[in-house]
């Protein structure tokens, strides 16, 4: 009974950074009005990193990050890390990468404005990167997914990093 509730909240907590994830992507491409309005989404030709990386950053790191502001392929990199990490959350596919890109993700932005200003060394970021990491160790892309069909393909068990 405990490893049926616990998968299932692995599960739960998968496709709920999915939603995180993809939310995101999707908000700041198509401007739902939420974190990015339709006038500054990125089918309009904004910047989705701009306004974060020239106004939110803070700290030792502010200049590294103000300096991407606004360029092109920080832009895709980012936007491109969203929306496959929120994938391979949905999919339970490609888990190692999917949590290790998204901790790369997490801590980055982590990065760009440290320390956090509600608490000398935790914020949200870095929760997500625990989560992120402990689906990963449980193994949780196999539960309410496709990590386990994924797992026992012919190239997945010819180079496992891919699992």
């Amino acid at each position: 009974m405990n490893q049926v509730l616990g998968q299932g909240v692995g599960a739960t907590l998968r496709l709920a950074l999915a939603g995180i994830f993809l939310w995101a992507w999707f908000d700041k491409v198509f401007g739902w009005g939420f974190a990015t309005t339709a006038d500054k989404s990125w089918l309009m030709g904004n910047s989705p990193t701009l306004g974060f990386l020239k106004f939110g950053t803070s700290g030792p790191l502010a200049n590294i990050y103000q300096a991407l502001a606004g360029n092109p392929v920080i832009d895709w990199l980012f936007m491109m890390g969203l929306l496959l990490v929120g994938l391979g959350l949905l999919t339970g596919i490609m888990m190692n990468l999917t949590c290790w890109g998204g901790s790369l993700l997490m801590l980055l932005i982590y990065l760009a404005a440290w320390p956090p200003s509600n608490n000398p060394i935790i914020d949200d970021h870095i929760i997500y990167i625990l989560a992120l990491l402990g689906l990963n160790i449980t193994g949780a892309g196999e539960w309410w997914g496709l990590g386990g069909w994924w797992s026992q393909t012919a190239w997945v068990r010819k180079y496992r990093w891919l699992k």
